[in-house]
């Protein structure tokens, strides 16, 4: 008998079950061992990945470079173009808004700036750099938030142009939904500054809610109680041209906004209805620009005051009165007799529409250049009616006799005492009272924060 094997011995449906649980095995087997293969071999890619992008990062944190803040190069005009302060990079300009830069970005290729150095004499020994967020310079520290950085050649200490310098940021503050800044870093012309004029400071607290802390890092630079040579900033917006470009009817808008909320701030109760009684102050000043007879010319104006029904005068004095007081005098001032100079940057204080009466002593129309006029411009810009100026045609300390009388007039100009003219006074003013009382006759509502309801939070 004939022996069978044992594939023999099986029938053609076990064959073909047992073929294909083969098959199946074997697929299986390999799926496994291709699994493991690529495994490993994605490890060991990913390791050598791992380590060229260590490599490559430190290769770009190498690869900042800081450059002086200030551009001596440009140094004979550093206003212009670029500017010197951070000279490698322009700014961005957008129709009706002041000039910026913007950290990250697509113009900074989304890197962030950081700053080192913090020397409070020479800002060509400060610097900036641009970094990826990821790779900053070696021992540099990345503070969270959004940081306010000015750059301007008016000092901060001077209440105009501290203001001027700030400025801007209340526009682009408004512009992006109110957004508040972490903290505030002041430069003038490169060099760190660590405050500004107390009015300003006031003034820029009620504007942002609290929100004005100045980080002057002139001390080593400490976070989590480590020291680092660099700051940068997960987002910084930089100013260094005042209002720039910024139209009129926003540069309205961020006085309206700052006049609100100042008088948030100190708790001034809104206007209402109609009032057609009119405020008139007399704004003194003491030492430069002061009056050479305070007492004769508050009797001019008081005597125009008694000449129209209503009408009241209030005699302060700028270097005598607090903030609060300063914006509740000139919330209920629709006439601000006043000398030249940085008490006046408080007229958007006033309601709009209100008037100022500007007084000079002799010189500066002849020598104060262009800058004479600035206060003029704030005027229009806050939407107040300036009503003209009156300039002082003698200057005491000079006699038009001797032969240097130019040089004498010119040499004490800024710091000269303002007489006065009696008829001339009592007509001008009552002029202005006549226009004043036509405005107000006029208005509708005398709320003062027109524009504003509900801008920021803000409402009267």
């Amino acid at each position: 008998m004939k022996k069978l094997g044992y594939a023999t011995m099986l029938s053609s449906p076990l064959k073909k079950l047992y073929g294909a649980l083969a098959i199946v095995v074997v697929l299986t087997l390999f799926k496994i061992e291709l699994s493991r293969t690529l495994q490993h071999s994605s490890i060991i890619i990913g390791s050598s990945s791992l380590i060229e992008l260590d490599a490559l990062g430190s290769k770009l944190r190498d690869s900042v470079t800081f450059l002086p803040l200030k551009d001596v190069r440009f140094a004979d005009d550093p206003m212009k173009g670029h500017t010197w302060f951070m000279s490698s990079l322009n700014d961005t300009q957008e129709e009706g808004e002041s000039q910026y830069q913007m950290f990250p970005s697509k113009e900074s290729n989304y890197r962030v700036l950081c700053l080192k150095g913090r020397n409070t004499n020479d800002g060509s020994l400060n610097s900036y750099a641009l970094a990826w967020p990821r790779y900053l310079p070696r021992n540099a520290v990345l503070l969270e938030g959004t940081t306010f950085i000015s750059n301007n050649h008016y000092i901060y200490e001077n209440m105009w142009h501290g203001l001027s310098n700030l400025f801007p940021f209340v526009g682009w503050h408004i512009k992006t939904g109110c957004r508040l800044p972490d903290r505030w870093i002041l430069f003038h012309k490169g060099v760190l500054r660590n405050s500004v004029a107390p009015w300003l400071k006031l003034v820029m607290e009620a504007t942002f809610d609290g929100h004005f802390h100045l980080d002057g890092f002139d001390t080593n630079i400490v976070h989590d109680n480590m020291n680092y040579d660099s700051i940068c900033f997960e987002e910084a917006i930089v100013m260094r041209r005042n209002e720039g470009n910024l139209s009129k009817e926003k540069r309205r808008r961020a006085f309206d906004l700052m006049r609100c909320k100042a008088r948030k701030f100190c708790r001034v109760e809104s206007k209402k209805g109609h009032n057609f009684d009119i405020g008139m102050t007399l704004l003194l000043r003491d030492g430069p620009r002061s009056f050479k007879n305070s007492s004769a010319v508050i009797s001019i104006f008081q005597n125009a005051c008694h000449k129209v029904d209503g009408c009241r005068l209030e005699v302060a004095h700028s270097n005598n009165i607090t903030f609060c007081d300063q914006v509740k005098l000139l919330s209920r001032t629709d006439m601000l007799v006043t000398p030249h100079g940085a008490q006046l940057a408080t007229q958007f204080l006033m309601d709009r529409n209100s008037s100022i009466m500007e007084l000079y002593p002799k010189g500066w129309k002849e020598y104060a250049g262009i800058g004479q006029y600035v206060l003029q411009w704030e005027a229009d810009w806050a939407g107040m009616v300036h009503q003209g100026v009156w300039r002082d045609p003698v200057a005491d300390d000079c006699s038009p006799l001797q032969k240097d009388y130019e040089d004498c007039v010119k040499k004490n100009f800024k710091d000269r005492k303002i007489g006065h003219n009696e008829s001339y006074f009592l007509e001008w003013a009552g002029k202005v009272l006549d226009d004043v009382r036509r405005r107000k006759s006029m208005q509708i509502d005398g709320a003062s924060a027109a524009g504003v309801s509900g801008l920021c939070g803000c409402v009267l």
